[in-house]
């Protein structure tokens, strides 16, 4: 069955080493969105951390979608909402008192790209995470921001590998039973709303359109890219990608810094 939607990861997948977007990644989409197959941007970052990336490939308008948040918020490039799954306000604080309890830097993002903590040390990742994002930094108490004035799409321990490593275990006995603890990168931990995976905000998308999962292919590199993989009718991992990302793909195509994506998209979409 022909390729009718592309879910296509963004860090290690559609930029490059340097953060770029390689030219024949450019070509190869444009030539998809020209014969009328959706791309779709699908990313742990939030909309104004994709909105250059958008434009830069052409892809816009209300006919066309992006995935957000690890899939807690799906929208049009238009900005209509179409689903979002949050966190509940709540957990600001029990997450915040965490981090700062066991020194582990956090942060959340809410809905409108903001990302807030309340360490007045700021971790440079979290200052990192900011300026990748085009997104504001607020350093806030959970009393200086009331909770209802909160929409948290997820919260953030970010540090070393090696803390993260030692800290995983513990925080996803502690929030796992309520909240999806999900490793995002080896930096970045992340606790989103129950529901929330990249797979299963795929799959609102995918039936939204009318499409069956034999219609999209899924291109990433991560383990949160793991389950659109086990919902797409076509997985490729990344060259550049983890190995345990590799044995669930259908295809391990060349890496970021090695037209990955063009390769891919010839084999299976044109």
């Amino acid at each position: 069955m022909a390729i009718k939607l592309i879910a296509l990861d963004i860090d290690g997948t559609l930029l490059n080493s340097d953060g770029e977007i390689l030219g024949s990644t450019k070509k190869a989409v444009t030539r998809a969105l020209d014969r009328g197959i959706r791309v779709v941007l699908c990313s742990g970052r939030p909309i104004d951390g994709l909105k250059n990336f958008l434009n830069e490939l052409g892809i816009k308008g209300s006919g066309e979608y992006v995935i957000t948040l690890n899939g807690a918020i799906v929208r049009n490039t238009d900005a209509d909402i179409i689903t979002e799954n949050l966190v509940p306000n709540s957990f600001y604080r029990e997450m915040t008192a965490f981090g700062l309890a066991h020194k582990i830097s956090f942060n959340i993002v809410d809905s409108n790209s903001r990302i807030i903590t309340a360490d007045h040390n700021v971790d440079p990742m979290i200052y990192r995470q900011a300026f990748e994002n085009n997104a504001l930094l607020y350093i806030r108490t959970p009393d200086e921001m009331p909770e209802d004035n909160i929409r948290i799409a997820k919260g953030c321990y970010v540090g070393d590998p090696s803390l993260l490593d030692e800290w995983e275990p513990v925080i996803q006995k502690k929030f796992g039973k309520v909240l999806n603890v999900m490793r995002t990168e080896s930096t970045f931990l992340e606790l989103l709303n129950k529901a929330v995976n990249k797979g299963a905000a795929l799959k609102i998308l995918v039936e939204k359109l009318n499409l069956s999962p034999d219609e999209v292919m899924a291109i990433g590199d991560e383990r949160n890219d793991i389950e659109m993989f086990n919902y797409a009718g076509t997985s490729v991992c990344m060259g550049n990608g983890q190995e345990d990302v590799k044995k669930v793909a259908d295809y391990v195509t060349g890496s970021n810094d090695r037209d990955g994506i063009a390769e891919a998209f010839e084999k299976f979409v044109f």
